[in-house]
């Protein structure tokens, strides 16, 4: 009997296999640096940078090798400066200061007016070394650009009433802040402190971003800004950016141990602060059925991979809304879309529109990694666990600063993931059975930046928002910390000084009327280690 022939496969029931990318012509490292020589000779020497002080780029500092997180490659490394020569660019910098305070607001407008149409000409530029520096998707580069520009002509056209009766600082501002949002968030309150009728001083972050803050500030100092950019170790650079008694304000933004110890310093010496620090921004859910409304949002929340300090890695539910809950949240998780942020299939095809590429860098994917593996073995239950399989990579490349997305069911107390901000696309979902357990678990990390109350009853949210210790709480919505008009600041650990966004960036870094004993006086809104002054 003559045996069965096999079946033939169903073409349509076959995986097609995946394709193989390409990285886009034009986008290469080595034409982005191409480029920046070509836009700002003045900045970019051969293969390194320099650093801007005393209104001139200075072929001083000792570079040191970088690569990129996308695919482990060798881009330019900051040109580190010694404590010595840090403070003497702190001097000069006051020297500029003294001088811009008295330039008339009309004529800083007009400088800083045009610094904005230069980084508008060269926008693709910034975001291309955005993605190569510190691995921004394409769509997410361009919008941290964006948003400098945009944040800073809002306060272009609305400076005047904001001044009234304020001044300058006594001395320049200081800017040390942490990698993930070069533009948005340092670039812009550069432009605005400078507005204001400040010099500022930026450190360019040591993990990345040197080559997009350095081309941003050529911009600038073309234009008569007095911009100072220097690279270097925070705790060699410290007592020059944070002790000097030249420095009128330090701003900082990053972690709360670093952080805490700026805090202390300033605090000591009685000096003008903006600390932004992390916490554990939660996602509470109770009494909750508009789950079509959580599904959405949810891929939003992976974006550049939770390393934003409004990110939300926690998520507080309800135990019987549980079943629920990862109906809504798995599916869209498990669609989450992760890679090399400039592979493409067709070198005609646009960039994809990937959630996140790599974490900041290698260590900091294997780091998160081994928290994960270690929170699993004692006692996380692991919901959710993707593949790099799943992520689209060029054949061959480095992938080792890319983790996938995780979601982790209970982590126990002794993790770090339990009462800490991943920083990375790790989620963490406690349950609780009482209103007290959702509000203990909401405050886990003594104060946060954001968080959000999914409720169906509008009754229940006016009475458990105030009790979240978040400066913003979204009802179903998340919060981020906006542009323009809106206020942003933190609660409990994660801020210390002055809040910011609208009139308060520009209070917080301009002095009001002296009193009669020559004081100003002022209470500014903020987190302060004698009061805590809501807006």
């Amino acid at each position: 009997m003559a045996p069965t022939p096999a079946p033939t496969p169903d073409p349509s029931s076959t995986p097609a296999p995946a394709p193989t990318l390409q990285l886009k012509p034009g986008t290469a490292w080595a034409d982005a640096w191409q480029r920046c020589l070509t836009a700002a000779p003045e900045a970019f020497r051969d293969d390194s940078v320099r650093n801007l002080w005393n209104g001139a780029w200075q072929p001083d500092g000792r570079p040191l090798p970088a690569t990129s997180p996308v695919d482990g490659s060798p881009i330019a490394g900051p040109p580190r400066l010694d404590a010595t020569t840090a403070h003497r660019a702190v001097r000069a910098s006051l020297d500029q200061h003294r001088a811009w305070r008295h330039i008339p607001l009309a004529e800083r407008r007009a400088r800083v007016s045009a610094t904005l149409d230069a980084l508008t000409a060269h926008r693709e530029l910034l975001a291309l070394l955005l993605v190569w520096e510190i691995g921004k998707p394409w769509r997410l580069a361009q919008a941290d650009v964006d948003r400098a520009i945009d944040g800073v002509r809002w306060y272009v056209d609305g400076i005047d009433p904001m001044l009234t009766g304020r001044a300058p600082l006594p001395g320049p501002v200081s800017n040390i802040a942490s990698w993930n949002y070069p533009m948005s968030v340092l670039v812009h309150a550069m432009l605005v402190q400078a507005l204001a009728g400040n010099a500022v001083i930026a450190k360019t972050p040591t993990d990345g971003g040197l080559a997009c803050l350095t081309l941003a500030s050529a911009l600038a100092a073309r234009e008569g800004i007095p911009v100072t950019l220097v690279s270097g170790s925070g705790g060699e650079l410290s007592e020059a950016l944070v002790r000097a008694p030249e420095i009128g304000c330090v701003s900082f933004v990053g972690g709360r141990d670093t952080g805490a110890r700026i805090a202390t310093a300033v605090a000591d010496l009685g000096k003008r602060h903006i600390l932004e620090q992390e916490g554990l921004n939660t996602w509470g859910i109770w009494n909750h059925t508009d789950w079509p409304a959580l599904t959405s949002v949810i891929p939003k929340l992976f974006d550049y991979g939770k390393q934003r300090c409004t990110a939300y890695p926690r998520f507080v539910v309800q135990r019987p809304l549980f079943a629920d809950f990862l109906a809504a949240y798995l599916p869209p998780v498990r669609a989450i879309r992760f890679g090399h942020p400039l592979a493409v299939e067709h070198p005609q095809d646009d960039l994809p529109d990937l959630d996140f590429g790599p974490l900041i860098n290698a260590a900091k994917a294997k780091e998160l990694g081994d928290l994960v593996s270690e929170a699993v073995d004692r006692g996380a239950v692991p919901l959710h666990h993707g593949s790099l399989a799943d992520g689209r990579f060029l054949p061959g490349q480095d992938t080792s600063a890319y983790l996938p997305p995780v979601t982790l069911l209970n982590p126990p107390p002794s993790s770090p993931l339990h009462h800490a901000e991943p920083f990375g696309p790790v989620d963490t979902i406690v349950l609780v059975d009482t209103e007290a357990e959702l509000l203990a678990a909401m405050n886990a990390s003594n104060g946060a930046l954001v968080a959000t109350l999914s409720t169906d009853d509008p009754e229940t949210y006016d009475r458990l928002a105030p009790q979240i210790r978040a400066f913003k709480t979204g009802h179903g919505k998340p919060r981020s910390r906006g542009d323009r008009e809106e206020l942003f600041g933190g609660f409990g650990a994660s801020w210390r000084g002055a809040f910011v966004g609208g009139d308060l960036l520009v209070k917080a870094v301009t002095e009001g009327p002296e009193g009669a004993d020559g004081s100003s006086g002022e209470r500014l809104p903020g987190n302060f280690p004698d009061y805590h002054l809501m807006p």
